[in-house]
């Protein structure tokens, strides 16, 4: 395998018919990989496996939602009938928030956000360590939130189950390692996604834009880039790692 390519590697990527998890895939098969994601809509799922393969990328499919401990294991199977019980990639993108002050979070908000973006990291991570020990060199990335060492006005579960996904990735890359497994994490900033877009305002966007040194809002495949440098061999000795792809933000202290 060359040291700047996914070719002949293998991939599972979660929510990746839009948004970031769309760039992770587009950016992972453009670079040799094949890869199998999920999506809670078929129609979208449909949709994105055929421009994939008229693209010429391999990429194949299935319906999933990530916060049914059922559907995690379904899915997980058939990750390991796909790719022969061997998987060098997983990517846990899939994930939501509930945009509400934290007084008005309901219990089921509360559910909903936990079981979405932490319990899927941790439940698909552990389905999918005996798959990524056969390959001899498996990677996870998972993928948190600059809104886990920031506070984000509306955001206080989700911001708390990013926290949480960041400690997970120094644990698992404590971990795995014996057994040829890397564990790092992206923790993106504003990113131009349907969530970011139909949740906030013009307004709301450009007091955004006005906080990022980079003076702008990220684009998906921005991020899926450095998602996938960490999956080649070439990071094979970057583990534990939270990187924020955030065009400065984090590091602001001028707002």
């Amino acid at each position: 395998m060359e040291k700047w390519s996914l070719l002949g590697s293998t991939a599972l990527v979660t929510g990746g018919t839009k948004g970031i998890g769309r760039g992770i895939v587009e950016e992972m098969g453009g670079l040799g990989a094949a890869i199998h994601t999920c999506s809670r809509n078929q129609s979208d799922l449909d949709a994105s496996l055929q421009q994939w393969r008229s693209a010429g990328l391999k990429v194949t499919g299935s319906t999933c939602d990530v916060s049914s401990p059922a559907d995690r294991e379904k899915l997980m199977e058939e990750v390991k009938s796909t790719f022969d019980g061997k998987l060098n990639i997983l990517v846990c993108n899939a994930g939501t928030g509930v945009v509400k002050p934290a007084v008005e979070q309901m219990a089921e908000d509360y559910k909903l956000v936990m079981s979405t973006n932490l319990d899927s990291s941790f439940h698909l991570s552990q389905l999918a360590h005996p798959l990524l020990k056969a390959s001899g060199n498996g990677s996870i990335v998972l993928i948190s939130s600059i809104g886990a060492s920031i506070a984000v006005d509306g955001l206080s579960v989700y911001c708390a189950s990013k926290g949480a996904v960041n400690q997970l990735t120094r644990s698992l890359a404590c971990e795995w390692p014996r057994d040829n497994i890397r564990t790092n994490c992206v923790a993106p900033g504003s990113i131009k996604t349907p969530l970011l877009v139909y949740a906030m305002d013009d307004e709301s966007l450009a007091m955004r834009r006005r906080r990022i040194p980079a003076g702008r809002i990220g684009e998906p495949e921005e991020v899926a880039a450095l998602v996938a440098f960490l999956c080649m061999p070439g990071a094979r000795y970057i583990n534990g790692q939270v990187i924020c792809a955030d065009g400065g933000r984090t590091i602001n202290g001028n707002i």
